[in-house]
């Protein structure tokens, strides 16, 4: 294991967000823009556009049930599963789900603060969110974290609400209410990263993270991929349930190890 892996294992474990400077080529970038332009053309049912105080688009789609019909070829072509797989330590490694992003035609409200766990019916070690923008980035305009909040609370994460950001995604959770963390930055060990195409950066889904306005005239185009690994399991959620593979709640318990045929294994 070379030291710049054993570093990257160590941040990740610790703060639960890592860049990886040029992990794709120019030929991976190219498909995974395929990839993202697959999405825009076929939208699935969880295709929507995020409430705005202006007219810009905020669009975003996830879970799409044939998504690996304009992604297949791209995962199993890509050098990113096998990267991740090193990164987390993991002998085996599965595509979950894919979110695609679109921010442009004027300004753009942040993505506000929230947990992607709160939602997933996942957890372990070995989970990995990679976020790729087909733009160059400044750290000011990218995807900040709360360094190392993958070990803290999981919060009943935000329904997005335009006056407050901080109202849960469901009524019914006992998960507790997220802090303001915009309202006190400060408190807050905050990290985010300036990023060139081909460069990925690579998070836990219980990582507190929020996106960056874009201005009039800025255009970010995102694709996030998710993936799980061996250690991966079953937890039980009462928020929201619209996951991928849904099929497979009704076969697991909590603790069960997380796995379904309809997951694409990549190694």
């Amino acid at each position: 294991m070379t030291t710049e892996l054993a570093e990257l294992r160590r941040a990740y474990a610790a703060d639960g967000v890592v860049l990886l400077q040029g992990a794709l080529p120019p030929a991976a970038v190219a498909q995974a823009k395929a990839a993202w332009d697959w999405s825009l053309a076929h939208p699935g049912p969880g295709a929507s556009r995020v409430k705005q105080t202006s007219d810009a688009t905020f669009y975003q789609d996830l879970f799409n049930p044939d998504c690996l019909s304009g992604y297949r070829a791209m995962l199993e072509a890509s050098p990113l599963p096998a990267k991740l797989a090193e990164l987390l330590d993991t002998p085996d490694l599965w595509f979950f789900y894919e979110q695609v992003f679109l921010k442009e035609g004027g300004e753009t409200r942040r993505t506000p603060w929230h947990q992607d766990s709160s939602y997933l019916t996942i957890g372990g070690e070995h989970l990995a969110v990679a976020w790729i923008t087909f733009e160059p980035m400044a750290a000011a305009d990218s995807l900040e974290f709360v360094r190392g909040s993958h070990r803290g609370p999981l919060y009943n994460t935000s329904r997005f609400d335009l006056d407050d950001e901080t109202l849960p995604i469901s009524d019914s959770s006992a998960l507790p209410q997220l802090p303001d963390i915009e309202a006190a930055r400060a408190n807050y060990d905050i990290v985010s990263f300036a990023t060139q195409p081909g460069d990925v950066v690579v998070f836990h889904p219980k990582m507190l993270h929020g996106g960056a306005r874009t201005a009039p005239g800025q255009r970010r185009s995102t694709l996030t991929l998710r993936f799980f690994g061996a250690d991966a399991v079953y937890e039980r959620r009462d928020t929201f349930g619209g996951a991928p593979g849904a099929g497979y709640h009704a076969r697991l318990a909590t603790g069960d190890a997380f796995r379904d045929p309809a997951f694409l294994k990549l190694v």
